[in-house]
């Protein structure tokens, strides 16, 4: 047993022995390892640390490079607002001289305008001057009896006989007055006509045409043709004319009296709507239609009075009016048109004033002036 225990000793030594060196080898490994680790870590916790540092700087680079572009934009923009305010303060500028440059060639305008209106108007005032110069010249020269009308040449002669359809087997009587006056009534009722017959004139208070109307006798025994006659043109053609006359004489009335004078053809004053005209007075004078105790005596009585004025007052009006217009009296010949048309139509209307003296003076004056004008005829053809 001895033995056997001396002879393992040293084979268990040699084993601890050989034991402990790899255990110490095996620390030293772990040691080797846990310093590779140490320093493994180290290394990884020194590039943490860099790169953090890194990251860091980089940011800070970054923040302050970003705070001087910042700064640059932000002196850029403060430069372009100062610039921006320059050119608005700059067109301010301008606006306001365009404005003021505006306002006064605005005043200009104006005042050109005005001094314009001012040169139209005085014009105007001295075309007025003019025209009523010329027109009192007229007037006096008209009542002095010069007249603008020249002897017309046997052109125009021919010319107005085509004009108004003449003929030579008829009697041509043209009836003159301002329109509304009673013209077409008054030829209507020399036709033998009202003025609702077929045929007859048209009446009015216009003139419904400007050309001359020609009217017909509509019974073919009588050799009459009757015009609507408004101006004094072409009036010597005409066998006769009848001035219809109103309160007064126009110009034109005047004008043709005067020429009918200068050529010879008759002429007749007529004022026509006599009942008309005596009915006003009637009224004027009290007579009241409605009034159905007034007696029928009372009534005459009132019309000859009425009548025997308007006969009055309407020669005066005449003789005056002849006087201002320095021409020679000439009878005035009163008619209403109901009258007119009885004794157109042979009858004998007791109201009559002097439609019978008219109607033979037209028709003699008429038959006169042919004779005249023919035996004229035959004397050139010898």
């Amino acid at each position: 047993m001895g033995s056997l225990f001396s002879h393992s000793w040293p084979q268990l030594i040699q084993s601890n022995q050989a034991w402990q060196q790899k255990v110490m080898e095996a620390q030293q490994a772990t040691l080797q390892v846990m310093v590779a680790l140490q320093e493994q870590a180290h290394k990884e916790m020194m590039a943490m640390v860099q790169a953090e540092r890194t990251a860091n700087e980089a940011r800070f680079l970054t923040e302050a490079a970003a705070g001087e572009a910042a700064k640059h934009r932000a002196a850029e923009a403060e430069e372009e607002r100062k610039r921006t305010a320059a050119i608005q303060e700059q067109a301010k500028k301008y606006a306001q001289a365009a404005q003021e440059q505006a306002n006064k060639l605005k005043k200009a305008a104006n005042e050109e305008k005005r001094k314009a209106a001012n040169e139209s108007k005085k014009l105007a005032e001295e075309k007025v001057k003019v025209a009523n110069a010329a027109k009192e010249e007229a007037e006096r020269k008209l009542k002095q009896g010069i007249q603008p009308v020249v002897t017309p040449t046997h052109e125009e002669v021919s010319a107005t006989k085509r004009k108004v359809q003449y003929r030579e087997d008829l009697f041509h009587l043209a009836v003159a007055g301002v329109a509304g006056g009673g013209k077409s009534s008054l030829i209507n009722a020399f036709r033998g006509l009202r003025n609702k017959d077929i045929g007859s004139a048209a009446t009015g208070v216009t003139e419904t045409t400007l050309a001359m109307a020609r009217y017909a006798s509509p019974n073919a025994e009588y050799p009459y043709v009757w015009y609507d006659y408004f101006n004094a043109q072409g009036f010597y053609v005409f066998d006769c004319i009848i001035i219809l006359f109103d309160n007064r004489f126009t110009m034109t009335d005047i004008a043709i009296l005067t020429n009918c004078r200068r050529f010879k053809i008759p002429t007749y004053i007529v004022r026509s709507k006599a009942d008309q005209h005596i009915r006003h007075i009637m009224k004027d004078m009290g007579y009241d239609s409605d009034d159905d105790e007034e007696s029928e005596d009372q009534k005459k009585k009132l019309y000859q009075a009425a009548r025997q004025r308007f006969i009055q007052q309407t020669r005066q009006s005449v003789k005056d009016n002849l006087e201002n217009a320095n021409m020679p009296d000439q009878r005035v010949y009163i008619v209403s048109n109901e009258s007119m048309l009885g004794v157109v139509k042979d009858k004998r209307p007791k109201k009559a004033i002097d439609e019978i003296e008219l109607s033979n003076g037209l028709i003699g004056e008429a038959q006169t002036r042919r004779a005249r004008r023919d035996a004229e005829a035959v004397t050139i053809m010898r």
